[in-house]
């Protein structure tokens, strides 16, 4: 439990210095060159070998790291785990001053994906994400990474007083009730550029050399180890950088094998994946071929490589709920702390069928740790999640899973600390095979 324990703080850690997409991969491409691992790009050629270590961004939001297996690609294939970067949350809008009153400054925002939008109310929020200033190739704007470590806004509640039925459940608009506060307003004050400045001061660069800003708030509260026996992880952005964390760490502790082990980390799936860094692009299919084209393999060989592959989705799942376990189907009622889940949908919104449940099972058996099955109940929808987009690109045998939570969506979510332990042995054990 104490080693459980340890690596859930270190997920926590993980998170917390991860606010944005940009920081998520950012995070991530320091782990991989600590572990000896080298960075392409997509624009360069391309020298690669077996037995050797590499990764490549797309528009720093997404990465695909990999080892070249000593087998033969075609033969051995690829065994690929996905996850995904971003959280729902709400993005800065351009020029986003608004002013109230000539009393207070609040920001101009928009919701990224389905945030549960009460949970965002009186917390401390702040600002991260991607900054483009002026270079010397238009084509090319330089990029920053911020993160304003201090908690600069408050999305204030209306008081029970003013709206005696709030408890009763109310709508809320996202451009009225949704607008976060930053300041009072005083003489000394530059309220047009407000958010500009305090950029500028972050990363040493003139106002105005700032282009456009891709920013967006998140929860400046750390996440806690909770519970009575510390047997649950409180904690935002566990959809889904927990699979991140446990993949990525997965990946890291397996040795060359003779497949080739790919670590995918897409953007925007929580919009859909519809981007150029999303599951929904070419961009994972590109860089597969691109593997097997610079070792000199033809296009037949790529094609017996993806279909003696397997892939598998890893995207958080839902727990039954303590105080509504009527919303669950009334046979499978995956439990916090009782494995990774399965996720079945008979409508092809997960890539699951009996032969990859059959072997992720069998996965989980070898790993000795359980496992876990969802599908919803039959009168409510569920959502969607990588392995049905990316089908959609590769047609390779793929099972969806994920670790049981509650609140997703949430501000604040809950998983079970024994639950990332068991994900990680099971992603591990995948990659050693």
């Amino acid at each position: 439990m104490a080693k459980n324990l340890k690596y859930a703080k270190d997920l926590i850690n993980f998170i917390y210095d991860s606010p944005s997409p940009y920081h998520v991969v950012n995070n991530a491409k320091k782990r991989l060159i600590e572990k000896g691992f080298s960075e392409l790009k997509l624009t360069d050629k391309w020298n690669i070998y077996k037995g050797e270590k590499y990764f490549v961004c797309q528009n720093n939001t997404s990465l695909f790291a990999f080892t070249v297996g000593n087998g033969n690609l075609e033969e051995n294939g690829f065994k690929i785990i996905a996850s995904h970067s971003d959280s729902p949350t709400f993005k800065i809008k351009p020029s986003p001053e608004i002013s109230v009153d000539n009393k207070y400054i609040k920001f101009n925002t928009e919701t990224y994906g389905g945030p549960i939008l009460s949970t965002w109310f009186d917390r401390p929020l702040s600002i991260a994400g991607r900054v483009s200033v002026k270079s010397d190739n238009p084509l090319k704007p330089t990029s920053h990474l911020v993160n304003i470590k201090q908690p600069i806004l408050v999305i204030p509640n209306l008081p029970i007083h003013f709206n005696r039925k709030v408890n009763d459940g109310i709508a809320l608009n996202k451009q009225i009730d949704m607008l976060p506060v930053t300041t009072v307003v005083s003489e000394e004050l530059n309220t047009d550029n407000l958010l500009a400045i305090k950029i500028s001061e972050e990363i040493n660069v003139p106002v105005k050399d700032i282009l456009e800003v891709d920013l967006n708030l998140y929860n400046f509260e750390k996440g806690s180890i909770i519970g009575l026996n510390n047997e649950f992880i409180c904690s935002g952005k566990l959809d889904d950088l927990a699979m991140v964390h446990a993949s990525l760490n997965a990946f890291l502790d397996a040795p060359i094998s003779n497949s080739t082990n790919i670590l995918a980390v897409f953007d925007n799936e929580e919009v859909g994946s519809r981007s150029k860094q999303g599951a929904g692009s070419p961009i994972l299919k590109d860089i597969l071929k691109r593997i097997v084209t610079v070792q000199n393999k033809n296009e037949e060989e790529f094609q017996r490589a993806i279909y003696n592959s397997f892939m598998i989705s890893a995207d958080m799942a839902h727990a039954l709920h303590p105080n509504h376990p009527d919303k669950h189907d009334p046979v499978t009622r995956p439990i916090i702390n009782g494995g990774p889940v399965i996720k079945i949908e008979g409508n092809q919104k997960y890539t699951t069928d009996s032969d990859s449940s059959a072997v992720f099972e069998m996965i989980c058996n070898k790993a000795s740790i359980p496992c876990q099955k969802f599908v919803n109940r039959s009168d409510m929808l569920g959502g969607g999640t990588l392995g049905n987009v990316s089908a959609g690109q590769l047609a390779i045998r793929s099972v969806d899973v994920g670790n049981p939570m509650w609140a997703m969506h949430s501000v604040m979510e809950t998983g079970g600390v024994e639950d990332h332990s068991y994900m990680t042995k099971a992603l591990n054990q995948f990659y050693n095979l």
